[in-house]
């Protein structure tokens, strides 16, 4: 029967742990390596209800992609989501995997799958790491069309690609979109970045409010989609290959991904 360090192994290989940026923090956060794994359960965000969703059906690891220690803890107290998710995984013997920017940044991982959901072609890195990985690998994601597409027709391949629940646009909106960056979750820095490579619009999430300021004279159409939605699809695509590469190994384990909706809703 594999166990936690077994996955641990796994994950170094899909998602190297050293691909995350300096100030992350991924990882067993929580449980013992050598505990044995049967039942596996994925989500994008660890929350009380996740934890909860954990210990009613019995599963024994549980990987998020956001972590739920990221910074130092100065005391675990239980009367805090953080602490009471951590006294629950403990008290039930759950182990709590992190797989963060390290899953941002690969070939094939967040950025990556929203690029190639909405169709985009010869894609690359928006930030190459620096950490001498394959040039694939990095930040964020810049690719193009083969043919230009009106500005609603990218607007309605990006519903299709994320489901968003709301999008915010700032900056000009071109009547042409070739060439797209995008970078899901929290990457409105990267928006100068996105401009300088020569793309029309950049996709992203929680865009600052001087950043929408800035798009406006900076001619960058910016549209933010919601750090949820342009973050969790790339979930059910993690949770296949972490399957394939336990059946690959000859391990019969469960592997389900949570469903999640996004904290944030209109009203």
């Amino acid at each position: 029967m594999p166990t936690v360090q077994d996955f641990l192994n796994i994950l170094q290989h899909i998602t190297p742990e050293d691909l995350a940026e300096d100030w992350d923090n991924v990882g067993l956060l929580v449980g013992n390596p050598q505990q044995t794994v049967q039942r596996i359960l994925l989500a994008l965000d660890p929350s009380c209800a996740l934890m909860d969703l954990a210990c009613s059906g019995r599963y024994d690891l549980v990987i998020t992609h956001h972590p739920i220690i990221f910074r130092p803890l100065r005391a675990l107290r239980t009367d805090t989501p953080n602490g009471r998710f951590i006294a629950r995984a403990t008290g039930a013997g759950i182990s709590v995997i992190a797989c963060h920017t390290n899953f941002d940044a690969i070939e094939g991982g967040v950025s990556d799958i929203l690029a190639t959901a909405l169709g985009l072609t010869r894609t690359q890195p928006l930030v190459p790491t620096s950490k001498g990985c394959d040039p694939t690998c990095g930040l964020g994601r810049i690719g193009m069309y083969p043919l230009a597409v009106s500005a609603e027709t990218f607007l309605a391949s990006l519903q299709q690609a994320c489901t968003p629940p709301w999008i915010l646009e700032a900056g000009h909106r071109p009547q042409q979109v070739m060439t797209v960056a995008v970078c899901g979750g929290s990457c409105s820095d990267l928006a100068e970045t996105a401009l300088c490579q020569g793309a029309d619009v950049f996709v992203t999430a929680e865009v600052k409010h001087s950043v929408a300021r800035w798009a406006e004279d900076a001619g960058l159409w910016i549209l933010d989609a919601g750090h949820f939605a342009t973050e969790n699809p790339a979930m059910s695509i993690f949770k296949n290959r972490l399957q394939q590469q336990a059946l690959d190994l000859g391990w019969s384990i469960t592997v389900d991904t949570a469903s999640q909706q996004s904290p944030l809703r209109l009203v």
